[in-house]
């Protein structure tokens, strides 16, 4: 079973003055995988907050941790930022794959800044924020979620549990 930490960056979200539809729909979605929801927080759009989240999913041990929202390009969109600086090494195909495939729908995915990449033995990828694009950004990698997790374990004794 993959343990899954799932993080919304919305400001309004976090003020409770909007329902986050997108990481509920990460939620819908993930159960495919196998997979096991052990944390998922609405947090604003601060670099230093999204780092500290990061930091913490991966230090639990978490298998696989979704963000979504800020990867565009409004001035508060800092996710990708933010993840770049916590991962230790960027899979930037994952990325690229979700880019390719978002660009058959709209011209408008050209200008997505997600970052996929690894810290510790977590998968951290970023997802847009609307539950359209993460259905469709989600569907793309998630052929590809169990083996990669799988090789980022390596031996199970090399990684923390939660």
């Amino acid at each position: 079973m993959v343990t899954v930490g799932i993080l919304t960056m919305s400001d309004k979200g976090a003020r409770g003055e909007r329902e986050d539809l997108s990481g509920r729909e990460i939620e819908r979605m993930i159960k495919e995988l196998p997979a096991e929801v052990k944390a998922y927080e609405v947090i604003p759009d601060e670099v230093d907050v999204i780092k500290a989240k990061l930091i913490e999913y991966a230090d639990i041990g978490y298998d696989l941790i979704l963000t979504t929202g800020g990867t565009g390009v409004t001035p508060r969109d800092v996710t990708p930022e933010a993840t770049k600086a916590v991962i230790e090494r960027e899979l930037p195909g994952m990325a690229e794959a979700m880019r390719a495939e978002s660009l058959k729908k709209t011209p408008n995915a050209m200008i997505s800044r997600a970052v996929c990449g690894i810290r510790k033995c977590s998968l951290i990828i970023n997802l847009p924020g609307s539950p359209r694009a993460v259905r469709e950004n989600l569907a793309v990698v998630m052929p590809a979620l169990n083996h990669t997790i799988e090789k980022i374990k390596g031996s199970p004794s090399e990684c923390a549990t939660p």
